[in-house]
């Protein structure tokens, strides 16, 4: 085994543009850890944030990007169980991810289902986990309802899609160009909307024969959010899930309360750390899903290692339609 290993490096916060391919040393395995060679390495829109240092976790550079992806377990420590070399696996950590090696917790590691492929199962977790904790946890769903998905292209806003048509909820989803139209209705949207349409919030009241939508899953924030907020049902629920848009919308309080909507925060990796309980829920309703390949994702532009700058800039364009991943070629 060689003692070096390459990896996609952000060298400072400008950007995609600072990620440079460098050899790393390996490093032993401390307790409870596990070492993956990476097939494959799955981007999220805090990846791009990370490289410009926007986002609330802020790791000062060098460091490795990437924040979930899949492989096989090449080496754990003497004191973990249940998870052996040669396993094939899913992996979620605070980075890393973008490299021919990655060493997680073993709490962080799951199993590769068989209905899932490296690739897939490399940007799978994350967004399924957002969509799951979103929409069962925070937001109670019920088959019937109708969602307004926001964003409905991006990575998760098609599994918000998915998992919503899993339940039995009738979806409304936004794309911003005949693409990402097609692709949404593939997903399974039931109607798809332009969000810069000024009809936007009345096209969803039409839809929903006056009534709005029960659910807004909003990933996007924005002056987005408040046209999402005049298509919202009597009693609804919004789910304000991140800021694509980089812009933070401000809710006017006597809206919320002439509606009687509720607004509520989603932090589906937050939450499960703070409460033992949603970590179990979650993490069995999480396995089951991924055993029946349910929110499987769509992967519109896959990368090698060598171009992991370009993979992120994909996010930073606003091109991906569902996922974007970055594939080793497995050397050692």
């Amino acid at each position: 085994m060689s003692h070096s290993y390459r990896a996609a490096v952000c060298t400072a916060l400008t950007g995609p543009a600072s990620i440079a391919i460098q050899e790393r040393e390996i490093r032993p395995l401390d307790s409870g850890e596990v070492r993956i060679r990476v097939h494959a390495a799955g981007l999220n829109f805090p990846d791009l944030l990370m490289t410009q240092g926007k986002y609330q976790f802020r790791p000062d550079p060098p460091f490795v990007p990437g924040l979930e992806g899949a492989g096989e377990v090449m080496e754990v420590a003497a004191d973990v169980q249940g998870i052996q070399p040669g396993d094939r696996v899913m992996a979620g950590g605070k980075g890393g991810a973008l490299a021919e090696q990655w060493i997680v917790k073993e709490t962080a590691v799951s199993p590769l289902p068989p209905s899932l492929s490296f690739a897939e199962g490399a940007c799978w977790q994350t967004a399924a986990s957002t969509a799951w904790h979103a929409l069962v946890a925070r937001g109670h769903l019920q088959a019937g309802e109708t969602i307004l998905v926001l964003g409905a292209s991006g990575g998760v806003g098609m599994a918000a899609v998915k998992m919503a048509k899993h339940i039995g909820a009738t979806v409304i989803g936004t794309g911003s160009n005949e693409e990402k139209m097609v692709a949404i209705h593939q997903a399974g949207a039931d109607h798809v909307l332009d969000p810069s349409d000024e009809q936007l919030a009345a096209k969803v009241k039409e839809l929903t024969q006056g009534k709005g939508a029960d659910v807004v899953f909003d990933p996007v924030g924005g002056q987005l959010a408040l046209t999402a907020t005049r298509a919202i049902a009597w009693d609804g629920r919004y789910l304000i899930v991140g800021f694509a848009s980089g812009t933070i919308p401000s809710f006017p309080a006597n809206h919320v309360m002439i509606k009687t909507y509720s607004l509520i925060g989603v932090r589906a990796g937050e939450a499960p750390r703070r409460d033992p309980e949603l970590a179990r829920r979650q993490g069995k309703a999480l396995r089951e899903l991924a055993a029946r390949g349910a929110m499987r994702p769509n992967i519109s532009h896959r990368f090698s290692l060598a171009d992991a700058a370009k993979a992120i800039a994909v996010l930073d364009k606003r091109e991906a339609i569902g996922r974007v991943i970055v594939e080793m070629s497995v050397s050692n």
